[in-house]
Protein backbone atom coordinates (compact mmCIF):
# COMPACT_ATOMS: atom_id res chain seq x y z
CA UNK A 1 0.00 0.00 0.00
CA UNK A 2 1.67 3.27 -0.98
CA UNK A 3 1.84 5.83 1.75
CA UNK A 4 -0.86 8.54 2.46
CA UNK A 5 -3.12 10.62 5.11
CA UNK A 6 -6.18 10.92 5.31
CA UNK A 7 -8.45 13.92 6.76
CA UNK A 8 -11.56 13.55 9.07
CA UNK A 9 -14.15 14.14 11.44
CA UNK A 10 -16.30 12.21 13.72
CA UNK A 11 -19.06 12.43 16.05
CA UNK A 12 -20.66 14.95 13.72
CA UNK A 13 -18.08 17.60 13.54
CA UNK A 14 -16.88 17.65 17.34
CA UNK A 15 -13.49 15.24 16.25
CA UNK A 16 -10.86 16.20 13.55
CA UNK A 17 -9.08 13.37 12.96
CA UNK A 18 -5.76 12.52 10.55
CA UNK A 19 -3.95 9.26 10.14
CA UNK A 20 -1.42 7.88 7.95
CA UNK A 21 0.47 5.13 7.18
CA UNK A 22 4.23 6.14 5.79
CA UNK A 23 6.27 3.00 5.96
CA UNK A 24 8.01 4.10 2.65
CA UNK A 25 8.23 7.73 3.35
CA UNK A 26 10.09 6.45 6.83
CA UNK A 27 12.27 3.97 5.44
CA UNK A 28 13.33 6.43 2.47
CA UNK A 29 14.70 8.58 5.19
CA UNK A 30 15.79 5.50 7.35
CA UNK A 31 17.80 4.32 4.10
CA UNK A 32 19.21 8.08 3.14
CA UNK A 33 20.49 8.43 6.83
CA UNK A 34 21.34 5.21 7.41
CA UNK A 35 20.28 5.23 10.84
CA UNK A 36 20.26 3.00 13.37
CA UNK A 37 16.73 1.20 14.66
CA UNK A 38 15.81 3.11 17.90
CA UNK A 39 17.06 5.93 15.82
CA UNK A 40 14.91 5.01 12.78
CA UNK A 41 12.08 4.69 15.17
CA UNK A 42 12.65 8.55 16.79
CA UNK A 43 13.12 9.98 12.97
CA UNK A 44 9.87 8.21 11.84
CA UNK A 45 7.73 8.97 14.90
CA UNK A 46 9.11 12.74 14.27
CA UNK A 47 8.21 12.52 10.53
CA UNK A 48 4.70 11.20 11.39
CA UNK A 49 3.63 13.82 13.33
CA UNK A 50 5.51 16.70 11.49
CA UNK A 51 3.43 15.68 8.63
CA UNK A 52 0.09 15.09 9.67
CA UNK A 53 0.46 18.57 11.93
CA UNK A 54 1.93 20.06 8.44
CA UNK A 55 -1.80 18.83 6.73
CA UNK A 56 -3.43 20.71 8.92
CA UNK A 57 -1.97 24.39 7.93
CA UNK A 58 -3.84 26.09 4.56
CA UNK A 59 -2.53 26.76 1.58
CA UNK A 60 1.29 26.38 0.37
CA UNK A 61 2.41 26.62 3.93
CA UNK A 62 5.26 24.69 5.71
CA UNK A 63 6.53 23.80 8.91
CA UNK A 64 10.13 23.04 10.81
CA UNK A 65 10.03 20.61 13.83
CA UNK A 66 12.92 20.88 15.82
CA UNK A 67 13.32 18.32 19.25
CA UNK A 68 16.52 18.69 21.27
CA UNK A 69 15.86 16.31 24.12
CA UNK A 70 19.71 16.21 25.30
CA UNK A 71 20.01 12.19 24.12
CA UNK A 72 22.39 10.72 22.13
CA UNK A 73 20.63 10.95 18.82
CA UNK A 74 21.00 14.57 19.03
CA UNK A 75 18.58 17.23 17.36
CA UNK A 76 15.91 15.98 15.15
CA UNK A 77 14.70 18.40 12.32
CA UNK A 78 11.71 18.30 10.34
CA UNK A 79 10.56 19.89 7.31
CA UNK A 80 7.12 19.22 6.07
CA UNK A 81 4.45 21.04 4.25
CA UNK A 82 0.72 21.07 3.58
CA UNK A 83 1.51 19.18 0.12
CA UNK A 84 2.40 15.97 2.35
CA UNK A 85 5.95 16.48 1.27
CA UNK A 86 8.00 15.70 4.69
CA UNK A 87 12.12 15.14 4.82
CA UNK A 88 14.14 14.74 7.98
CA UNK A 89 17.46 13.70 10.15
CA UNK A 90 18.44 13.33 13.28
CA UNK A 91 22.30 14.49 14.16
CA UNK A 92 23.72 11.41 15.65
CA UNK A 93 22.07 8.35 13.32
CA UNK A 94 23.85 5.59 14.72
CA UNK A 95 22.34 4.91 18.06
CA UNK A 96 20.52 2.03 19.23
CA UNK A 97 19.75 0.56 22.13
CA UNK A 98 18.46 -2.96 23.66
CA UNK A 99 14.09 -2.97 23.75
CA UNK A 100 12.68 -1.12 27.15
CA UNK A 101 10.69 -2.72 29.58
CA UNK A 102 7.58 -2.68 27.32
CA UNK A 103 9.59 -4.83 24.97
CA UNK A 104 10.04 -1.43 22.08
CA UNK A 105 12.41 0.37 21.15
CA UNK A 106 14.31 2.54 23.62
CA UNK A 107 13.37 6.33 21.60
CA UNK A 108 12.73 7.78 24.67
CA UNK A 109 16.33 7.37 26.19
CA UNK A 110 17.58 8.30 22.66
CA UNK A 111 15.86 11.57 22.27
CA UNK A 112 16.23 12.11 25.84
CA UNK A 113 14.22 13.89 28.73
CA UNK A 114 15.20 17.29 29.05
CA UNK A 115 15.05 19.80 25.99
CA UNK A 116 11.98 21.19 24.28
CA UNK A 117 10.30 20.59 20.85
CA UNK A 118 9.96 23.94 18.65
CA UNK A 119 7.86 24.28 15.68
CA UNK A 120 8.17 27.01 13.50
CA UNK A 121 5.74 28.11 10.94
CA UNK A 122 6.05 29.04 7.12
CA UNK A 123 2.18 31.13 6.36
CA UNK A 124 3.74 32.91 3.85
CA UNK A 125 3.05 36.44 6.17
CA UNK A 126 5.36 38.70 7.30
CA UNK A 127 6.57 36.72 10.35
CA UNK A 128 6.49 33.28 11.02
CA UNK A 129 4.34 31.56 13.75
CA UNK A 130 7.05 30.02 16.23
CA UNK A 131 5.72 27.83 19.35
CA UNK A 132 7.84 25.81 22.11
CA UNK A 133 7.33 23.04 24.82
CA UNK A 134 9.35 21.18 27.36
CA UNK A 135 9.71 17.75 26.00
CA UNK A 136 7.95 15.71 28.99
CA UNK A 137 8.26 11.77 27.43
CA UNK A 138 10.66 11.56 24.97
CA UNK A 139 8.63 8.93 23.34
CA UNK A 140 7.47 11.54 20.54
CA UNK A 141 3.71 10.99 20.56
CA UNK A 142 3.23 12.41 24.32
CA UNK A 143 5.29 15.29 23.47
CA UNK A 144 3.16 16.16 20.50
CA UNK A 145 0.19 15.61 22.59
CA UNK A 146 1.32 17.97 25.07
CA UNK A 147 2.45 20.81 22.07
CA UNK A 148 -0.56 20.55 20.85
CA UNK A 149 -2.76 21.23 24.09
CA UNK A 150 -0.20 23.85 25.04
CA UNK A 151 0.74 25.91 22.23
CA UNK A 152 -2.15 25.46 20.32
CA UNK A 153 -4.78 25.36 23.05
CA UNK A 154 -6.19 22.04 20.94
CA UNK A 155 -7.28 18.92 23.14
CA UNK A 156 -5.26 16.27 21.27
CA UNK A 157 -4.15 12.58 21.31
CA UNK A 158 -0.91 11.80 19.04
CA UNK A 159 -0.32 8.41 18.40
CA UNK A 160 2.83 7.12 16.41
CA UNK A 161 4.95 4.15 15.73
CA UNK A 162 7.52 2.48 13.75
CA UNK A 163 8.34 -1.30 13.55
CA UNK A 164 11.78 -1.63 12.00
CA UNK A 165 13.07 -5.15 10.15
CA UNK A 166 16.19 -6.83 11.16
CA UNK A 167 17.89 -5.77 8.02
CA UNK A 168 17.35 -2.39 9.70
CA UNK A 169 14.77 -1.24 7.12
CA UNK A 170 11.31 -0.31 7.83
CA UNK A 171 8.30 -3.14 8.14
CA UNK A 172 5.57 -0.67 9.45
CA UNK A 173 4.99 2.88 10.00
CA UNK A 174 1.45 4.56 11.04
CA UNK A 175 0.12 7.06 12.81
CA UNK A 176 -3.08 9.40 14.35
CA UNK A 177 -3.94 12.44 15.81
CA UNK A 178 -7.32 13.42 17.13
CA UNK A 179 -8.25 16.58 18.04
CA UNK A 180 -11.53 17.62 20.45
CA UNK A 181 -13.02 20.69 18.56
CA UNK A 182 -15.15 23.23 20.71
CA UNK A 183 -18.86 21.89 21.93
CA UNK A 184 -17.39 17.98 21.96
CA UNK A 185 -19.08 16.60 25.69
CA UNK A 186 -16.99 14.74 28.29
CA UNK A 187 -19.00 11.63 27.04
CA UNK A 188 -17.55 11.85 23.88
CA UNK A 189 -13.85 12.32 25.11
CA UNK A 190 -14.40 9.56 27.31
CA UNK A 191 -15.60 7.20 25.08
CA UNK A 192 -12.26 8.00 22.46
CA UNK A 193 -10.24 7.21 25.51
CA UNK A 194 -11.82 3.68 26.21
CA UNK A 195 -10.39 3.32 22.53
CA UNK A 196 -7.48 4.24 23.26
CA UNK A 197 -6.25 2.67 26.09
CA UNK A 198 -8.01 -1.08 24.91
CA UNK A 199 -6.58 -0.93 21.37
CA UNK A 200 -3.33 -2.43 20.22
CA UNK A 201 0.14 -0.07 19.09
CA UNK A 202 -0.54 2.18 15.96
CA UNK A 203 2.36 -0.07 13.93
CA UNK A 204 1.36 -2.98 15.08
CA UNK A 205 -2.25 -2.08 12.97
CA UNK A 206 -0.36 -0.97 10.10
CA UNK A 207 1.75 -3.97 10.06
CA UNK A 208 -1.68 -5.91 9.80
CA UNK A 209 -2.34 -4.11 6.79
CA UNK A 210 -4.52 -1.51 8.31
CA UNK A 211 -5.38 1.58 6.08
CA UNK A 212 -5.72 4.87 7.62
CA UNK A 213 -9.49 4.79 6.89
CA UNK A 214 -9.88 1.28 9.22
CA UNK A 215 -7.01 3.24 12.10
CA UNK A 216 -9.79 6.11 12.24
CA UNK A 217 -12.64 3.93 12.40
CA UNK A 218 -10.66 1.82 15.10
CA UNK A 219 -10.26 5.17 17.64
CA UNK A 220 -13.43 6.66 16.89
CA UNK A 221 -16.16 3.59 16.69
CA UNK A 222 -17.36 2.63 13.06
CA UNK A 223 -19.96 4.99 11.15
CA UNK A 224 -18.75 7.74 13.33
CA UNK A 225 -16.04 8.58 10.57
CA UNK A 226 -16.50 11.34 7.58
CA UNK A 227 -13.40 11.19 4.98
CA UNK A 228 -13.02 14.55 3.57
CA UNK A 229 -9.39 14.25 1.94
CA UNK A 230 -7.26 11.95 1.07
CA UNK A 231 -2.98 13.24 0.25
CA UNK A 232 -0.78 11.30 -1.06
CA UNK A 233 2.54 11.29 1.51
CA UNK A 234 6.55 10.81 0.72
CA UNK A 235 9.78 11.50 1.49
CA UNK A 236 10.67 14.94 -0.64
CA UNK A 237 14.09 17.23 -0.39
CA UNK A 238 14.30 20.12 -2.75
CA UNK A 239 18.30 20.77 -2.22
CA UNK A 240 20.04 20.54 -5.12
CA UNK A 241 23.17 21.69 -6.87
CA UNK A 242 22.13 25.35 -8.37
CA UNK A 243 20.49 25.85 -4.56
CA UNK A 244 23.67 24.69 -3.33
CA UNK A 245 25.21 27.34 -5.50
CA UNK A 246 23.39 29.91 -4.50
CA UNK A 247 24.60 29.69 -0.80
CA UNK A 248 28.20 29.53 -1.99
CA UNK A 249 27.74 32.57 -3.97
CA UNK A 250 26.25 34.47 -0.85
CA UNK A 251 29.16 33.25 1.56
CA UNK A 252 30.83 36.76 -0.45
CA UNK A 253 34.48 36.69 -2.42
CA UNK A 254 36.74 36.48 0.66
CA UNK A 255 35.44 32.92 1.31
CA UNK A 256 34.92 31.75 -2.15
CA UNK A 257 38.99 33.02 -3.26
CA UNK A 258 39.31 30.56 -0.02
CA UNK A 259 37.80 27.75 -1.28
CA UNK A 260 39.82 28.24 -4.69
CA UNK A 261 42.84 28.89 -3.82
CA UNK A 262 43.21 26.53 -0.29
CA UNK A 263 41.28 23.73 -1.26
CA UNK A 264 41.17 23.86 -5.09
CA UNK A 265 37.69 23.06 -4.61
CA UNK A 266 34.71 22.01 -2.36
CA UNK A 267 31.84 19.59 -1.71
CA UNK A 268 29.06 19.40 0.40
CA UNK A 269 26.29 17.23 1.71
CA UNK A 270 22.66 18.01 2.11
CA UNK A 271 21.86 16.50 6.05
CA UNK A 272 18.60 15.38 4.77
CA UNK A 273 18.81 13.60 1.97
CA UNK A 274 23.14 12.91 1.83
CA UNK A 275 23.34 13.99 -1.70
CA UNK A 276 26.57 15.41 -2.27
CA UNK A 277 27.32 18.43 -4.36
CA UNK A 278 30.73 18.49 -5.81
CA UNK A 279 32.28 21.72 -6.93
CA UNK A 280 35.91 21.72 -9.00
CA UNK A 281 38.11 24.85 -9.27
CA UNK A 282 36.83 26.31 -12.24
CA UNK A 283 33.03 26.01 -10.87
CA UNK A 284 34.11 28.28 -7.65
CA UNK A 285 35.98 30.47 -10.14
CA UNK A 286 32.62 31.01 -11.85
CA UNK A 287 30.61 31.52 -8.50
CA UNK A 288 33.43 34.42 -7.70
CA UNK A 289 32.69 36.02 -11.15
CA UNK A 290 29.10 35.84 -10.42
CA UNK A 291 29.17 36.90 -6.82
CA UNK A 292 31.22 39.95 -7.82
CA UNK A 293 28.63 41.07 -11.05
CA UNK A 294 25.87 41.02 -8.40
CA UNK A 295 27.94 42.85 -5.59
CA UNK A 296 28.69 40.20 -3.29
CA UNK A 297 31.43 41.26 -0.75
Amino acid sequence: MSDYLIKSTGYDGKVRAYALVATEMVNEAVRRQGTWPTASAALGRAMMASTMMATMMKGDSKLTVKIEGGGPIGAIIIDSNTKGETRGYVSHPHVHFDLNKHGKLDVARAVGTSGSLSVVKDLGMRENFTGSVPIISGELGEDFTYYFASSEQTPSSVGVGVLVNPDNSILAAGGFVIQMMPGADDAVAEEIEKRLSSMPPISKLVEQGMSPEEIVSTVLGEGNVKIHEKLPIRFACHCSKERVANAIISLGLEEIREMIDEDGGAETRCHFCNEVYNFTKGDLEELYEEAVATGKN
